[in-house]
């Protein structure tokens, strides 16, 4: 009887441990999913703010350079 005691708690122990480890993996698993998700987002994110300030700043750039040769050409007219 002693040792069916003593089985059945190392079985109970076991499926315990067992279920621990699954759950450990479990969350560590979406917490580094989590961690990709978050980065990749920050990642993306900074892209297109630097995409939008070079597209923001050619463009200023342009327009100053369009203004300033049809000031010249204004007055070199006259």
């Amino acid at each position: 009887m002693c040792s069916v005691l003593a089985l059945i708690v190392a079985v109970v122990v076991v499926v315990v441990v067992v279920v621990v480890v699954i759950v450990v993996v479990v969350v560590v698993v979406i917490v580094a999913v989590a961690v990709v998700v978050v980065v990749v987002v920050v990642a993306v994110t900074v892209i297109v703010v630097v995409v939008v300030v070079v597209v923001v700043v050619v463009v200023v750039v342009v327009v100053v350079v369009v203004v300033v040769v049809v000031v010249g050409i204004v007055l070199y007219m006259k």
